[in-house]
């Protein structure tokens, strides 16, 4: 297969990705007034069954986990806290705000790699990271007697651990760690640790809800090996703009099925951080 194949499939395959995790967005909006992680709780439900099946055809070894388990135990803790917050900030902003929200990790991921990976940052890299939190501004419209409300402050937040979940993902895969393991771990101990808060907030689900929910765990993992494919056939640095399409398909889910439409702010928000992101892949291609 030549390049040009393996750079369609690439793209095709984060676009199906970026789909994925937009339907994820929008089945926990349509699951209702549930406790965020309960939803967070049957979404990696689904995704740890999926992910134990790649893991048992290829186990990873005992000794290559030595020195690794606290980036993994990191990783999950991370990881889970960064989905509870996300699935609140979808609860109280429109898709698309929570989505473009959630896409400030990749900024994050530049601060934590300078303090905890000792990797350089350059200037632009510094200027990309104010950039596109001047664009949040703009998203988050802080001001009022609440400043921040509730739903962006949670977004901003889930940013943060999901970048702090990358940085550990990237040592991780430093050190040679699979990425279905890391997928099957990460979901494990979501589901376990959240297991006591299920219990002790659980609220009864009708049949629609119980579909929704399940239809969120189908999503995630269709957004989760959509862009495992995606950078198995195509370099990051060529194919992870169409990362951003999340938001386009966030924004018409949003529009046709619950009717928002983002304000004049939003949308200069927007611009602002996915010409940001296009900028860093562009320029990151050079170095």
């Amino acid at each position: 297969m030549n390049k040009k194949r393996y750079m369609a499939l690439g793209i095709f395959c984060i676009l199906i990705s970026s789909l994925g995790f937009a339907l994820m967005q929008l089945f926990v909006r349509l699951a209702g007034d549930l406790p965020s992680v309960q939803k967070t709780f049957f979404r990696n439900l689904i995704a740890t069954g999926v992910a134990l099946i790649p893991v048992l055809k290829n186990r990873q070894r005992g000794v290559a986990l030595k020195g690794s388990r606290w980036l993994l135990l990191l990783r999950s803790i991370f990881g889970t806290v960064g989905i509870v917050l996300n699935f609140f900030a979808v609860e109280h902003l429109s898709l698309s705000d929570a989505s473009i929200l959630q896409k400030l990790s990749p900024f994050v991921v530049i601060i934590l790699s300078l303090i905890f990976l000792k990797e350089v940052v350059k200037p632009y890299q510094w200027a990309a990271v104010v950039l596109a939190f001047i664009g949040a501004i703009f998203v988050i419209k802080p001001g009022g007697e609440t400043f921040i409300s509730v739903g962006a402050l949670a977004g901003l937040c889930g940013a943060v651990m999901a970048g702090s979940a990358y940085t550990c993902l990237r040592a991780l895969s430093l050190r040679g760690i699979r990425g279905e393991f890391i997928i099957f771990f990460f979901s494990a101990f979501s589901c376990i640790s959240l297991l006591p808060f299920v219990i002790l907030q659980f609220q009864p689900m009708s049949g629609m809800q119980m579909i929704y929910l399940l239809l969120v765990g189908l999503a995630a993992t269709m957004g989760q090996f959509g862009i495992t494919f995606a950078y198995a056939f195509a370099p990051a640095s060529r194919i992870s703009v169409f990362e951003y399409s999340q938001i386009v398909f966030a924004a018409l889910l949003g529009f046709t099925v619950l009717s928002q439409v983002p304000d004049i702010y939003s949308i200069i928000g927007y611009v602002i951080i996915i010409s940001v992101g296009i900028f860093m892949m562009l320029r990151g291609a050079k170095d």
